[in-house]
C-alpha cells in the first residue's frame, strides 16, 4: 500500500507519516523544503522519539519523498496511491490543490479504484476547504466523476509535537498521547481501515471538543505565562494560579460542550485531567511565545476562546477564566509576532473596547465584551504593581 502525505514537517513525520507507517502504508513525503526533501530522499528512513520515561523510538524506513514544486511527479505519484493526507497547515490547502487535482485527473483516466484525501490540519472542515480548492481546478464533468470515486472525509488530529531539539534533523520527538478521528463515508466503506483511527460517523463533536479542551488550555496557559515571566508551558502549569485558571477555563468550555453535543459529563471530566497531564510532561518542553503566538487568530469569533465562552454565555454558564484569557490575550506583547504587534498597535489607536469588538466580534454591550475589558484592566493593574515591585 502507498500513501503521498503532504508536508514533512514534525507533525507529518512524527505524527501522520508514523501511524500510516504502523499500518503498512509506504510513505511518500511531498514538500518544498529542499533540505528536507533530500534528506529523506537519502536516508530513505527517520525516527520518532516518544516522550516518557522509557524514551520509546521507533522507526519510519520504506519511505521517500518528492518536490512539491514537481507538479507533474506528484500528480503522478497521487494516481498511483491508495490514500493522500496532508498536514501543511490550512493556508497552505490551496497551494498544494492543482497537484492533487491533475493526480485526481490522472487517476480517473486509469480507472484506479477509490481514493480518500485526507486533510490532517488544525482546523474545522480541512478535507472539505481543500476539495474545494481541488475543485476549482477540475472541469465540471470530471467533478462529477471525482464525486464517484474520490472521498474528502474531514479529521480531527491531536498530538502535541514541541520544537525539536535533535542532532538528527529528520528525528522527531512526539508526546505519548495521539488521537486521530476520521469522518467515515460510503465511499470508505470499500477503504481498509488505518490502524489508530477512530472513525465516526459525526466529526464536529469531536473537533470542537478538542479545539475548545486541547487548544482552549494550550493558550490560557501561555498567556498567563507570558504575564508572569514564564518561558514554557510546563514551568506555567507548575504555578498554581495559572493551573487554576487553566482548569477553571476548561471547566467553562467542557460545560458548554457536554450541554452543546451531550458529551458524558464523567467521561468528559476524565479527558480534561488527561489534557491536564499532557501539558504537565517533564519529558515534553513546549515554549509559551510558540503556544500563544497569532493572537489575532485565537480570539477571532469561531476560535478556542471566544466560541466556547459563548456557547457557555448562550446556555446561561459562567465564562470568567474563558473572558479573563481573553484579557490575558490581548496582553500577549511577545517580540517577532506580527498579530501581537497589531493588537497592541490597535489597542493604542482605536482603544480597548473598539479592538475587542474588531478581533473578537462582541459588541460593546455584550456581556463577554464588559468581562473581558474589566479582567484586561485588572491584569493591567497586577502588570504595573508588579513592575513597581508593590
Amino acid at each position: 500500500m502507498k500513501a503521498v502525505h503532504f508536508g514533512a514537517g514534525n507533525i507529518g513525520r512524527g505524527f501522520i507519516g508514523l501511524l500510516l507507517h504502523n499500518a503498512g502504508y509506504e510513505v511518500c513525503f511531498v514538500d518544498v523544503n529542499d533540505t528536507l526533501v533530500s534528506q529523506l530522499q537519502e536516508k530513505g528512513q527517520y525516527a520518532v522519539k516518544i516522550a516518557n520515561e522509557q524514551g520509546d523510538t521507533y522507526l519510519v524506513d520504506h519511505i521517500t519523498a518528492i518536490d512539491g514544486k514537481n507538479i507533474d511527479l506528484v500528480a503522478k505519484t497521487i494516481a498511483e496511491a491508495d490514500i493522500v493526507t496532508t498536514a501543511v497547515g490550512v493556508s497552505v490547502l490551496k497551494h498544494i490543490a492543482a497537484a492533487v487535482a491533475k493526480g485526481i485527473e490522472l487517476r480517473i483516466e486509469s480507472g484506479k479504484a477509490a481514493l480518500p484525501v485526507i486533510a490532517c490540519e488544525n482546523a474545522l472542515g480541512g478535507s472539505t476547504i481543500l476539495k474545494q480548492f481541488v475543485y476549482g481546478h477540475l472541469s465540471a464533468d470530471v467533478q462529477a466523476k471525482a464525486d464517484q470515486h474520490i472521498v474528502f472525509p474531514d479529521a480531527a488530529v491531536d498530538r502535541i509535537v514541541p520544537l525539536q531539539q535533535n542532532e538528527d534533523p529528520l528525528e522527531v520527538m512526539v508526546e505519548p498521547f495521539y488521537e486521530w478521528t476520521v469522518e467515515r463515508s460510503p465511499l470508505l466503506n470499500s477503504l481498509k481501515e488505518i490502524d489508530g483511527v477512530h472513525y465516526v460517523d459525526q466529526l464536529e463533536p469531536y473537533i470542537e471538543r478538542k479545539l475548545f479542551t486541547v487548544n482552549t488550555g494550550h493558550c490560557v496557559a501561555a498567556y498567563h505565562g507570558f504575564l508572569k515571566g514564564c518561558e514554557t508551558i510546563q514551568e506555567a502549569m507548575n504555578n498554581k494560579e495559572i493551573l487554576a485558571e487553566v482548569r477553571g477555563a476548561l471547566q467553562e468550555s467542557g460545560a458548554a460542550l457536554i450541554q452543546t453535543y451531550q458529551f458524558d459529563e464523567k467521561e468528559h471530566a476524565l479527558y480534561v485531567e488527561q489534557i491536564l497531564e499532557r501539558f504537565v510532561n517533564p519529558y515534553l518542553v513546549d515554549e509559551v511565545v510558540r503556544i500563544g503566538r497569532s493572537p489575532i487568530r485565537k480570539i477571532s469569533p469561531n476560535d478556542r476562546l471566544v466560541r466556547p465562552a459563548s456557547l457557555a454565555y448562550k446556555y446561561g454558564m459562567p465564562a470568567i477564566h474563558l473572558t479573563t484569557a481573553m484579557a490575558a490575550a490581548l496582553h500577549f506583547n511577545a517580540v517577532d509576532d506580527p498579530e501581537a504587534a497589531e493588537l497592541q498597535a490597535s489597542i493604542k489607536e482605536l482603544g480597548l473596547h473598539s479592538t475587542i469588538t474588531k478581533y473578537t466580534g462582541l459588541d460593546e454591550q455584550h456581556p463577554l465584551h464588559i468581562q473581558a475589558a474589566e479582567q484586561y484592566r485588572k491584569l493591567e493593574q497586577s502588570l504595573q504593581s508588579a513592575a513597581k515591585g508593590v
